[in-house]
């Protein structure tokens, strides 16, 4: 609406940057320029009128002193310009300087007696006294009623200014000139290195590699606005890396369980005479339930990566009684998992679900690992919850603690099918851990952490979360949701 009615204002928005500055600077010097020739030219009118008006007076007050002493010639010398006349009590001219009028006097008795009580220069025409321009007229009252009049022209002090002013006109378009095209060139350069910015990305295509825009040499703004763009260049170059090897993998790994349920059924079908379908249906389900384990933790990655390692609740989660239903649910299982917590509530901040699933993670991998027993241990130290899983298995070298996190990768060991699974639950675990402000790490078990002495060496699964205080009970509060019920159950994590 205000665009509508400002026609101008829509034309002035639509303008680049370059015109506008310049246009702004221009406009502000202009406006300063006039002003301050309007300022200097009253100044100086100012200062040469009290000038003249100065030498007036004192040429006033030497020829009363001589008037009140009686030394005044018939005929008074004019060495400065100055005009005077000496009036008697009869209004008749006594005295005066050389080519003044000595009939008519330059002030009448009324103005007299006005200069003599304002004791200040005024302004009076002189071509009615034959003298060419304005004058500045002082009046004096000297002895026996007699009154000193000094006039001096104000033709030079008009001139002067005259003269000022036609320097200030030309001059400051010349200046207003001159600093708009100054601008128009600084500016330029100043956005010159936006132009390459803007030239550079839009050489860079979806297809482009480790492509960088261009960074000015000037330690200044842009040169800011491009180191930063560049690192955000790095990062969405990083983060699609990420996306095609995840993508990669994950057609890797879907790739064998498609093909073995293919070429099981392609048997079965070509050959139903001597085909034990019971058998075949449990290959096939088998490869079934690893495509669904990809699926489910292809889907629980793609969640954290949307949700940029933010949890998708904060809320109260009591841990302790988290591990102790997580650990019941392996009461059936052929080996043994033993649960140690606190007696009392260990509270953290986040959400039950994703908390559950790394247990269950660090709980199956070690399961799967561990030679005849799995310890899960809780216990808060300093302003840390610590969740430890302990198996007594074979471990893993030092060299490959930290790469066993990463995605798709598993160890020699943990190749086949039957071994371990796509080699994502760990990387699961950590992005979960990292989204809750905590830590992971594996470790040797050994004699750590107040293992008891005898302990089989294997490796241990060291998650710290950072504790939280327990939320405020009563009889109307209830336990928040997901805090006391975490029964989502994932499928066996791989990893080693």
């Amino acid at each position: 609406m205000a665009a509508e009615r400002w026609p101008a204002a829509r034309w002035w928005r639509r303008k680049g940057v370059r015109f506008r500055v310049t246009a702004a600077a221009s406009a502000v010097l202009a406006a300063a320029l006039a002003a301050s020739a309007w300022v200097l030219i009253g100044v100086l009118d100012r200062s040469l009128t009290a000038t003249i008006d100065e030498s007036a007076m004192r040429r006033a007050d030497r020829v009363r002193a001589d008037a009140d002493a009686g030394r005044l010639p018939l005929e008074l010398s004019n060495p400065d310009g100055t005009l005077i006349q000496v009036i008697d009590s009869g209004g008749r001219i006594v005295h005066a300087t050389i080519g003044t009028d000595r009939l008519v006097p330059l002030l009448g008795r009324q103005e007299r007696a006005e200069a003599i009580r304002s004791d200040q220069a005024r302004y009076l025409d002189g071509r009615p006294y034959g003298i060419p321009g304005r004058l500045r007229v002082v009046a004096r009252a000297a002895d026996h009623g007699q009154v000193v009049i000094a006039a001096r022209s104000y033709a030079e002090v008009e001139k002067t200014l005259a003269a000022a002013a036609q320097v200030l006109l030309f001059g400051t378009p010349l200046l207003v000139v001159l600093l708009a095209a100054v601008s128009w060139m600084i500016v330029g350069g100043t956005l010159r290195p936006i132009s390459a910015l803007r030239r550079g990305a839009a050489e860079i295509t979806g297809t482009a590699r480790a492509r960088r825009l261009p960074v000015p040499e000037a330690h200044d703004e842009v040169h800011s606005l491009a180191r930063t763009l560049n690192d955000m260049l790095a990062r969405l170059e990083a983060a699609d890396a990420r996306q095609r090897s995840l993508v990669s993998d994950a057609a890797h790994e879907l790739r064998s369980p498609l093909a073995s349920i293919r070429l099981q059924l392609e048997v079965a079908l070509g050959h139903p005479e001597g085909q034990e379908w019971r058998e075949t249906a449990e290959g096939v389900l088998e490869d079934a339930m690893r495509l669904s384990r990809l699926a489910e933790d292809l889907l629980a990655l793609a969640r954290l990566d949307e949700r940029g390692g933010i949890p998708a609740r904060r809320e109260p989660v009591e841990l302790d009684e988290l591990v102790r239903q997580g650990v019941e649910r392996y009461a059936d299982n052929p080996m043994t998992v033993a649960c140690e917590v606190p007696p009392g509530p260990v509270f953290v901040t986040g959400d039950a679900l994703d908390l559950g699933r790394v247990l269950t993670n660090l709980v199956d991998n070690a399961v799967r690992h561990a030679r005849s027993v799995v310890t899960v241990r809780l216990r808060p130290e300093g302003a840390a919850a610590v969740l430890t899983v302990t198996d007594d298995g074979p471990g893993i070298p030092e060299a490959d603690r930290e790469r066993v996190f990463d995605r798709f990768t598993r160890l020699d060991s943990a190749r086949s099918r039957d071994e371990g699974g796509a080699g994502l639950g760990l990387a699961i675990v950590r992005e979960t851990v990292r989204a809750h402000d905590g830590s992971v790490h594996l470790e040797d078990a050994g004699l750590q952490h107040g293992d008891p002495p005898g302990e089989t060496p294997g490796l241990r699964a060291v998650v710290r979360l950072p504790l939280s205080a327990a939320p405020p009970t009563g009889p109307e509060s209830s336990p928040p949701e997901g805090v006391r019920r975490p029964r989502t159950r994932t499928g066996p994590a791989g990893g080693r």
